[in-house]
């Protein structure tokens, strides 16, 4: 049973945000564990470069370009996988945006609907389609990729932490509606991560070095520390793990 309990072979995955990150480091892993995965984020081209790496090492992957802010995109996507597989076991929604780092009065309206279209409905629907691929075949497993500041609200991230929050509740929500289908919804909290979506927080020294003082394991975590988390997530590993919020962050909200 412990050689299996993380053998994807056979499972369908698709996570969005793959191109870079800790998008790709999920992909990567998923594939190293038998998965066929579908790479996805807003430009193809970066996204066949990872897919091409993942098949020159010998796994199975495919690209997709999908706009999570985009309700087009969403249900074109989806309508792809369906035609191409007739399934999917795996959702990883990764994509985020965060547009805006200022003080939360200066937000602008451009600023709050953009990451409100992408973190909260772009992660929305794209639950529901592919829960609806997964109703039809009575199982399936959705991993949402939210952070700590939907715990406590990050500095100059107002309207970003607004919408981890939300993810953390929609998470509970689809785990509780869904769970009846054979369905399993969870999210990954991480924590200050090295990675260019991050970008803010480590050019700023000031707010790095605060960072750290909270940090009980005194250090940022690398994009690959968080994939692990995701390969229990949607494997047999975590079968009876449901609508749990996995904080990966070195101590920070301890």
């Amino acid at each position: 049973m412990a050689s299996t309990l993380f053998d994807l072979s056979g499972k369908i995955a698709f996570v969005s945000g793959a191109s870079r990150g800790i998008g790709e480091s999920i992909v990567r892993l998923l594939a190293e564990h038998g998965a066929h995965v579908i790479v996805s984020s807003r430009k193809l081209d970066d996204c066949d470069a990872v897919a091409q790496s993942i098949c020159a090492n010998g796994g199975s992957a495919e690209a997709m370009a999908c706009h999570v802010g985009n309700m087009d995109d969403i249900q074109s996507t989806f309508s792809q996988i369906r035609e191409t597989h007739g399934r999917l076991d795996i959702c990883v929604n990764n994509a985020a945006t965060n547009p805006y780092f200022g003080h939360v009065l200066d937000t602008d309206l451009g600023a709050f609907n953009k990451t409100v279209e992408v973190n909260v409905r772009g992660y929305f629907f794209m639950s529901i389609e592919a829960g609806k691929l997964m109703r039809e075949q009575g199982s399936g497993v959705i991993v949402n990729t939210a952070s700590v500041a939907g715990l406590q609200p990050g500095p100059f991230q107002g309207i970003y932490s607004i919408t981890k929050a939300a993810v953390i509740n929609m998470t509970r929500v689809f785990a509780k509606e869904c769970g009846p289908l054979g369905i399993r919804c969870n999210a990954l909290l991480p924590g200050l991560t090295k990675t260019k979506f991050a970008g803010a927080l480590f050019d700023s020294e000031e707010i790095y070095n605060e960072a750290m003082k909270e940090i009980p394991m005194g250090r940022h975590a690398d994009p690959d520390e968080m994939a692990g988390t995701v390969l229990y997530l949607v494997s047999d590993a975590s079968s009876y793990t449901n609508g749990e919020i996995i904080v990966v962050d070195g101590g920070l909200t301890v």
